[in-house]
């Protein structure tokens, strides 16, 4: 069995990243691992050609926080920490990643093809290619059920 101890699930509350969240809180009950929910807030937002930036308000990292801290209550048992950061989401994710010393990357894929991968990137990728660790992409497609016995409590019985 992997020693997984630390498992990081960077999260931007898209569909994809709740899906996500199932299998990293399966995990983390399942290995007895710390969750850690991690979001990126990503400054300035720029605005077409015009150069026009958006700053969020000021009160933005305690609603994060407020949501995150909220998901974890739902994760009860599993020993879950909220974490926002102001940043640019993959190398901050894999800093995060680094400094906190995860075994495991647990992230959700918007499965972007063609022309909105190339516009948007992949943090995924990103994230696949360059982390400390083992990680974990949950495509949105699969099919996580919900009366699945973990390991723990297939022990326990």
């Amino acid at each position: 069995m992997l020693p997984f101890k630390t498992i990081l699930h960077p999260t931007d509350f898209s569909d994809a990243s709740a899906h996500a969240l199932k299998m990293a809180s399966m995990l983390a009950k399942d290995y007895n691992a710390h969750l850690l929910l991690l979001h990126t807030i990503e400054l300035p937002v720029y605005f077409g050609e015009l150069g026009v930036s958006f700053y969020p308000p000021d009160n933005t990292t305690e609603a994060i926080r407020d949501r995150l801290d909220a998901l974890i209550e739902t994760l009860a048992p599993v020993k879950a920490e909220a974490i926002v950061i102001d940043g640019i989401a993959a190398p901050d994710i894999l800093r995060v990643a680094s400094e906190r010393h995860a075994d495991l990357i647990v992230l959700g894929s918007h499965g972007r093809t063609g022309i909105g991968r190339v516009l948007m990137g992949s943090v995924a990728e990103e994230i696949a290619r360059k982390a400390p660790c083992p990680v974990l992409i949950v495509r949105q497609k699969h099919e996580i059920p919900e009366d699945v016995t973990t390991e723990a409590e297939a022990v326990a019985h």
